[in-house]
């Protein structure tokens, strides 16, 4: 959960900064006139997401990780059950072993050592497979925050959607400048209706 809150902030991040990339890269700002008396700057709104709450509310990252959580709980019975089997396999081996001749002996401690490096060489193919999925999982949750946040941001004219998490970069972030609700409200609307009806 640590990583994945780490890995949506520093994404929020360079959303940011690519929005605020595209939006001046085509104008320079033009010179302003030189005024004697001092003008109040008023800038665009900086506005932040709680990435935390965003990361335990948004219904797509929690059915996502239902998904890979399932997944990773059959992974890991289907290897105890691999295990087990080949534990079964090695005791009927050893009780075995006084009656076989030394070629018969060799020939199955072989036959085994060689389902030991089956069952290793599964269970790292299939954790790879895990890790693939959810990086691709994870890409796709950024995605859908960054579209998000882009049509927002088309109406709102933020100049940064910051990401705020506990303990992260930003040391305090103003109430009154929180945005998580909004964006976690039109996220879970947006996912909500791609779903297909029930």
């Amino acid at each position: 959960m640590k990583n994945a809150s780490l890995f949506l902030n520093v994404i929020l991040t360079i959303a940011v900064a690519v929005l605020y990339y595209l939006h001046f890269k085509d104008g320079q700002p033009e010179a302003a006139p030189v005024s004697s008396a001092p003008a109040e700057a008023k800038g665009r709104a900086i506005v932040y997401v709680n990435v935390d709450t965003l990361l335990t509310k948004y219904d797509y990252f929690k059915d996502t990780q239902k998904v890979l959580e399932s997944k990773r709980f059959q992974l890991e019975n289907d290897l105890a059950a691999k295990g087990r089997n080949l534990q079964n396999k090695v005791a009927f081996f050893q009780q075995k072993a006084p009656t076989m001749t030394q070629e018969q002996g060799r020939a199955t401690e072989a036959s085994l050592q060689k389902e030991q490096q089956d069952i290793l060489a599964y269970r790292d193919r299939a954790a790879q497979n895990l890790a693939n999925e959810e990086q691709s999982k994870n890409k796709q949750l950024y995605d859908q925050i960054y579209d998000y946040l882009k049509k927002v941001n088309a109406q709102n004219k933020y100049e940064f959607v910051l990401g705020y998490t506990k303990g992260g970069g930003i040391l305090f972030a103003d109430p009154a400048a929180d945005r998580t609700k909004i964006v976690l409200d039109g996220l879970n609307k947006e996912y909500k209706n791609k779903q297909p009806k029930k």
